[in-house]
């Protein structure tokens, strides 16, 4: 069976990442700069997604420089992307979802989550306002084009799982490379997708102004549950397993400024938050950006510890679609795909 059936993509991804590879070269070692201090690239799965705050936040918060680190965030619109550029050794880290970390292990790579953000995916499917009274749950995905970030992402990770749960083959419905943000938001508007996966900011945006209606919500631990069947680990830190044994103190590092920013997070109104990310990250509605972190923030860990039955709810999930790891569950190492090695609790 075809993986990615009836799967519509753009021609500019190819670009796009050919461009980030550009200007992510030469970063393979985490070489430091003179004086002693420890360089390290970190990719972010879209970097001004709401999931992925704690990446921005640590460096405004000033954690990664008070840990003695330069640390540099680069963005990439789907997690996806952001994998490849991991795996091809151009970048140290990446900011995005702990299921990738099995599906590579698939593939022959050993990648861990070294600090896990989120218990829960913090995404939503929502559907067009004029297709809200057909499709109201995801047993009605069947015939409909469903816009996810891009191939192989999470998002696509999700949708599949959802439908698969609700009765609906793969093959029977369209996933279509629709972004986040902007292009996600046009290709609603535009009739190219009658719904799909997307997080907050950009689904506050369509709810607010009433353009899309939510039918699944994973931004809280009761509707993941109701969704996926348990815990959903999502967004974290992840890092080639050999570079992590190999530069030990620069993880442990890093994962004591992303903890203090956990701990930020939950000790701080959603006003707070918002008050201490670029301006830029708000756009012209400041006050849709403090809801969209208020709806969110509840997703992130005080500790950064990995639930070891939410990992193994991600086997398990992603076993009931993938070709990759159906057939294969007993054959994965769970251990390897995370460690609790940096963080408070480990």
């Amino acid at each position: 069976m075809n993986a990615l059936p009836r799967l519509v993509t753009v021609t500019a991804t190819g670009l796009a990442l050919a461009l980030c590879l550009t200007g992510c070269r030469d970063s393979r070692a985490g070489a430091g700069q003179p004086g002693g201090t420890p360089t390290v690239k970190i990719m972010v799965g879209g970097i001004d997604k709401v999931i992925y705050l704690p990446a921005k936040l640590t460096e405004q918060l000033g954690y990664f420089k008070a840990e003695g680190l330069d640390v540099q965030l680069l963005s990439e619109p789907s997690g996806a992307q952001a994998e490849n550029v991991l795996v091809a050794g151009d970048v140290q880290g990446v900011v995005g979802f702990y299921d990738h970390t099995i599906d590579l292990q698939t593939k022959g790579k050993c990648i861990q989550s070294v600090v896990q953000f989120a218990d829960v995916p913090g995404e939503v499917e929502l559907v067009a306002a004029g297709k809200a009274g057909e499709i109201t749950s995801p047993a009605d995905f069947k015939g409909r084009r469903l816009g996810i970030t891009s191939p192989g992402s999470s998002t696509d990770f999700l949708t599949q799982a959802l439908a698969v749960r609700n009765g609906v083959r793969v093959e029977d419905f369209t996933r279509v490379k629709a972004g986040a943000g902007p292009t996600f938001i046009s290709a609603l508007d535009n009739g190219g997708i009658d719904g799909g996966m997307t997080t907050d900011p950009t689904a506050a945006r369509l709810t607010t102004t009433g353009k899309a209606k939510v039918i699944v919500d994973m931004r809280t631990e009761e509707g993941t549950k109701a969704a996926l069947g348990g815990l959903y680990p999502a967004s974290s830190l992840y890092m080639d397993c050999a570079w992590v044994k190999a530069n030990k103190p620069v993880v442990r590092k890093l994962a004591g400024a992303f903890v203090k920013t956990l701990r930020f997070i939950n000790d701080h109104s959603a006003e707070e938050i918002a008050a201490k990310m670029p301006a830029e990250y708000a756009g012209d509605d400041a006050k849709l950006y403090v809801k969209a972190i208020g709806d969110t923030k509840t997703i992130f860990t005080k500790d950064g510890v990995m639930p070891a039955d939410g990992a193994r709810n991600v086997l398990e999930v992603l076993g009931s679609f993938s070709p990759n790891v159906k057939g294969r569950k007993d054959t994965i190492d769970l251990g390897a795909t995370y460690t609790t090695e940096f963080v408070s609790g480990g």
